[in-house]
């Protein structure tokens, strides 16, 4: 399985397609008033009003009726960027009490989490016309979330701990060709009672994508998560210092 955002193009186009229309109807509504016209400026805000209410409730009852999906390790969930799209799977993870030799440790709230997150971008979804040049991925997070809702962010210590022990691994902004891809291991300091752990990856903007029909981050929309495990399994392997 897999997620990828659907009629992505069309949501764009439906959201400036809005608020051109808006723009223009404000600017008619503004000089009808201003002309003493009247009844052009009604008409004008009427419409723009229609047409504001008929892109919320479709925006809402896309929300709505959205599903909270849960990818197995290995399964992509893509994002649109503007002319390809960049997918995210887990590969691994691993648990730890401490980071560093014995001499130097650092230690967690709880526990450390070690997540290595792929970031691949996908060939088979550009133009045959767009060419090999590099992207830049779009800024985007990632939190771990338990059973609970509870969310762990990355740990700051815990990420310059491991760089210091393994090195530094590709962040998760940098630029990809066409079918490249690279693993980022992403550092979480997680309560211990925590449980059934899940990766959330998101983007960082909230405008507009708060007003995309259909998009992960618009307003009441349900949510997809990287799961660690495959169902009935549990075990984590434990980091080696």
């Amino acid at each position: 399985m897999e997620f990828m955002p659907e009629h992505a193009p069309l949501t764009v186009v439906a959201f400036l397609g809005t608020a051109a229309f808006m723009a223009m109807a404000s600017a008619a509504a503004l000089v009808a008033f201003w002309t003493k016209r009247k009844w052009i400026g009604f008409g004008a805000t009427t419409l723009a009003f229609l047409l504001t209410s008929g892109y919320a409730l479709a925006l809402v009852g896309v929300s709505l009726t959205s599903h909270e999906k849960t990818l197995a390790p290995g399964e992509n969930k893509y994002f649109c960027e503007m002319d390809c799209h960049i997918a995210y799977s887990v590969v691994d993870f691993e648990e730890t009490k401490a980071l560093g030799d014995e001499s130097q440790q650092t230690l967690p709230a709880g526990r450390f989490v070690i997540v290595q997150l792929k970031t691949w971008f996908d060939p088979d979804t550009i133009s045959k016309h767009r060419g090999d040049g590099i992207l830049a991925p779009n800024p985007r997070h990632a939190v771990l979330v338990d059973e609970a809702g509870h969310q762990f962010r990355q740990s700051p210590k815990g990420q310059a701990a491991l760089a210091k022990l393994r090195g530094d691994t590709p962040p998760l902004s940098q630029p990809l060709r066409p079918g490249e891809s690279y693993v980022t291991e992403l550092v979480f300091d997680v309560a211990d009672n925590a449980r059934n752990l899940r990766v959330f990856v998101g983007d960082d903007s909230a405008i507009p994508e708060r007003l995309l029909i259909g998009h992960e981050n618009s307003f009441l929309h349900r949510k997809i998560f990287l799961a660690l495990t495959a169902p009935g399994t549990v075990q984590a392997r434990r980091v080696s210092r």
